[in-house]
């Protein structure tokens, strides 16, 4: 998986439709959290250097890894595609 590339939408308020980073994400809720990197790694589990690591869009980060991560931070990821939405439209 390439970080680097990976871009999530923000839907929440004024965001709405803008696109982040992950990393941006990331380090965005570890701060209002009030975490260090050490604190994030201790709750998800994971290496203080892989918080730095994810936030730095770095692109050797697995996804079970990040999935760690975003999860303690409870953010949420949900998956959309065309094809689901058909699929869904037509059950």
């Amino acid at each position: 998986m390439c970080l680097k590339k990976l871009f999530f939408t923000v839907i929440a308020g004024q965001s709405e439709g803008m696109e982040k980073p992950i990393g941006e994400i990331v380090r965005f809720h570890r701060k209002q959290s009030g975490l260090s990197r050490k604190q994030m790694a201790d709750m998800a589990g994971v290496g203080k250097t892989v918080i730095f690591d994810i936030e730095h869009g770095k692109e050797t980060i697995g996804f079970s890894t990040l999935k760690k991560v975003l999860t303690a931070l409870n953010i949420k990821i949900n998956f959309e595609s065309p094809l689901m939405e058909r699929t869904h439209e037509e059950s």
